[in-house]
């Protein structure tokens, strides 16, 4: 392929997915939430229309005045957080310039590292925003098209919507790292220097991971602990719906949805498109390929063309949504059909990309670094991208297995809820264990053959592959907390029965196709991890990991526990948030159902910002600063011990974690949606249907830190260990002896 043929394929498709983002925002805020002519910005008597049932136009402003309240809580929310972040990028920043200065890496380098951190942590943040301005503005109009057309046209709104943050984020994502590429080959930097160039690349995966912590931390708190505290308050204590206008913690609540799981999931998988790539250029550099634009850059271009084939899917899957999902059993079919047609669509793109891209062989570092090369193949780098797309499918299949109430698993963890909330615990537990199994062996099979082929670099092209349909994984992540939101806009407006079993019936399925996507997060985690641990062996020139060595057992046993440290704080901060949230709305409910008195709603949503902003503090700390104070107080063999400890400990918690949850969440919808009446049954108006859902409520309750909080979190934690590692990993090697110990300790041979 020419060069400039190279440069108009890296650029081409990023701005043909801006302009569908814009064609789609477009389409979405066409939608007029009115039933007449009426301006939708009078919201005079919309506060009290909460609480009093009144006509389609009362119930217009009223869904209208929620819309804007949840709106409001988000934006709030993530400005104040994104103050703490700028003091977190102001400081760090500082730090990489320090630390690359002591070691002597040259101050363009330190500079341009500082650089590429700051563009990387602002492209985050700008990424998570897009994404919850779409699904604020989605939310309402996702309701009102269920309410007055059906759950086809609520489907419609809620696809375009996730599609806004889709292919915003990737297209941006892709065209800042090409322009930050483009600049930094500029005669005045590194110009021909390929090394140096990707190497400081790391700077850019680290920003944008460690915006992911603590967007993914912070927004997981926020969301749980209203969560946790509305069900447990409004739920278990009143016997209230979910949304029900009267909890001071719905709002809140839905707020949660929006800066937890659509901000803190564009950060998190950006962070990992930005990882994944930056390690596999980083290997490439050290190879023949350095001096080949086309070659060496082939990684941006495979996520670049998941950008065309994303809209070539949508285009399809919009073109059947309304004969499929024309029935309620169809909503799930139309979200897997998006993941299997860009799936089946990306594998001819890619073998063509690999195929004109890559020489038909060449030079990669080899397992014993830079010293000893081993002979690469073009088909050997399309092989293990296709590895990771076919293998993110199969993932995805397996997760909705585990997580849909479709299937078995679900279906078993409700019926032994009729019993007794503690043995569908045991159950959803065991689930999640046992959900671990096929991921791991899909990753070790990739992990195998890909080393084999290419060696780390195939590893980190198995990743980028897994990640070469982000668009789709993104969109179906935005769309689950869309019709979420949706539903609880619709029991707070009052809306007839049949609206709230719509809108529950999308929000089951993005339950399911959240899990999808953390597990697409969790596994691609894995694959970026270990191709990240690759790339910091190369620079700090450590040939082989030796678990005998004991600094080496010592950081593997260190590295182990992160992972559980991390989920303790996490956990017990929902926990803690969520009992103040009780404790507020328990002071509330006495005057509000026997005086009428309006709920307070912006106390609620203090306890929350509060809560979670004080609170993610310390576990993003904890990542962060972990391998950098293993690698200086007790050397490179330490923190080589602590990573592979992280990776391995980390994955299999983040997995069950997040389908543990996920299945006791769609386990409830299943008994609340009169699945019990089909397998056992068991009617609304028996006893025992009682009991079963107020012990799903448990289950479910215990599962929302578990799926939205600790368990996504998880796999950033993998990650960031790894990139801050790479990107300090000249430092680590100037602060240890000859034999990678301590640089205070003698070697020792």
């Amino acid at each position: 392929m020419e060069e400039w043929l190279a440069h108009v394929f890296l650029v081409v498709p990023p701005v043909l997915g801006l302009i569908w983002t814009a064609i789609q925002w477009h389409k979405v805020s066409a939608v007029r939430v009115s039933m007449s002519e009426e301006s939708e910005d009078e919201f005079s008597d919309a506060e009290h229309d909460l609480l009093t049932p009144g006509d389609d136009h009362k119930t217009c402003r009223t869904m209208n005045h929620l819309a804007e309240l949840i709106a409001d809580g988000a934006k709030t929310f993530l400005y104040t957080e994104y103050m703490y972040m700028a003091a977190y990028i102001v400081i760090f920043s500082i730090l990489i310039v320090i630390f690359y200065i002591q070691s002597n890496a040259g101050t363009t380098k330190s500079v341009l590292t500082m650089v590429a951190f700051i563009i990387g942590a602002v492209t985050s943040i700008i990424s998570g925003y897009i994404g919850m301005a779409a699904a604020v503005m989605s939310n309402v109009r996702t309701t009102f098209q269920c309410w007055q057309h059906g759950a086809a046209e609520g489907l419609d709104i809620a696809l375009r919507g996730g599609s806004i943050m889709g292919f915003g984020l990737c297209s941006i994502g892709v065209l800042v790292l090409y322009g930050v590429i483009m600049l930094y080959r500029l005669p005045a930097f590194f110009g021909d220097n390929a090394v140096d160039l990707c190497e400081s690349l790391a700077g850019f995966g680290l920003g944008a991971s460690s915006i992911a912590l603590f967007g993914r931390v912070g927004g997981g708190i926020y969301t749980k602990a209203a969560d946790v505290g509305a069900d447990l308050s409004g739920k278990n204590e009143y016997g209230m719906e979910e949304d029900d206008p009267r909890n001071p913690a719905c709002i809140a609540d839905n707020v949660g949805d929006n800066v937890g799981d659509i901000a803190g999931m564009g950060a998190d998988l950006f962070g990992s498109f930005a990882e994944s790539t930056v390690a596999a250029l980083v290997i490439a550099s050290q190879g023949s390929i350095k001096a080949d634009f086309v070659a060496l850059y082939f990684p941006v271009a495979v996520s670049s063309s998941g950008i065309v084939v994303g809209m070539i899917t949508m285009v399809i899957v919009l073109g059947m949504v309304p004969k499929i999902a024309s029935k309620i059993e169809g909503i799930e079919t139309v979200l897997k059909l998006m993941l299997i047609i860009s799936t089946v669509l990306q594998t001819p793109v890619v073998c063509l990309l690999g195929y004109y891209s890559l020489p038909e062989k060449f030079q990669l570092p080899g397992p014993k670094g830079a010293s000893a090369p081993m002979d690469v193949t073009a088909w050997g780098c399309i092989t293990s991208i296709l590895m990771g797309l076919w293998a993110g499918l199969l993932i995805g299949l397996v997760t909705e297995y585990y997580t849909s109430h479709s299937y078995n698993p679900v279906r078993e963890i409700a019926e032994s809820q009729v019993q007794t909330a503690a043995t569908g615990i045991i159950y959803g537990l065991a689930l999640g264990y046992l959900s671990c199994v096929v991921p791991v062996l899909c990753l070790a099979v990739i992990i195998i053959v890909s080393d084999s082929l290419a060696g780390m670099y195939g590893i980190a092209l198995a990743a980028l592959g897994m990640l070469s349909t982000l668009t789709m994984g993104l969109t179906i992540d935005g769309y689950g907390p869309i019709s979420d939101n949706a539903g609880g806009i619709a029991e707070m407006a009052g809306l007839e029965p049949r609206v709230r079993e719509l809108t529950d019936a999308l929000d089951a399925a993005g339950n399911t196709t959240a899990a999808i996507g953390k597990g697409f997060a969790i596994g691609s985690a894995a694959l970026v991890a270990l191709a990240l641990f690759g790339a910091f062996k190369v620079r700090a020139e450590i040939e082989a990991v030796d678990v005998a060595d004991a600094w080496t057992f010592s950081g593997l046993l260190v590295g182990a526990l992160l992972p559980y440290a991390f989920s303790a704080m996490t956990m017990k901060s929902v926990g803690m948030a969520a009992q103040d949230m009780v404790k507020e709305c328990l002071e509330q409910f006495p005057r509000i159902i026997n005086d009428g008195a309006m709920p307070d709603y912006e106390k609620c949503i203090k306890i929350s910002t509060e809560a979670s902003l004080k609170e993610m503090i310390a576990p993003g700390l904890l990542v962060i600063l972990s391998p950098l104070v293993c690698g200086l107080a007790f050397g490179r063999n330490c923190t080589a011990g602590l990573l592979c400890g992280a990776l391995v400990s980390g994955v299999q918690l983040a997995i069950s974690m997040s389908n543990t949850g996920g299945a006791w969440d769609n386990s409830k919808k299943f008994i609340k949606s009169g699945g019990l009446e089909e397998m056992m049954d068991i009617t609304k108006d028996d006893p025992k249907w009682d009991g079963a859902h107020k012990n799903s409520v448990t289950g479910d309750t215990v599962g929302d830190p578990l799926k939205d909080t600790s368990g996504p979190s998880l796999n950033i934690l993998v990650k960031l260990s790894a990139i801050t590692s790479l990107v300090f990993a000249e430092v680590v090697s100037s602060y240890s002896n000859e034999t990678g110990g301590p640089f205070w300790l003698a070697a020792t041979k």
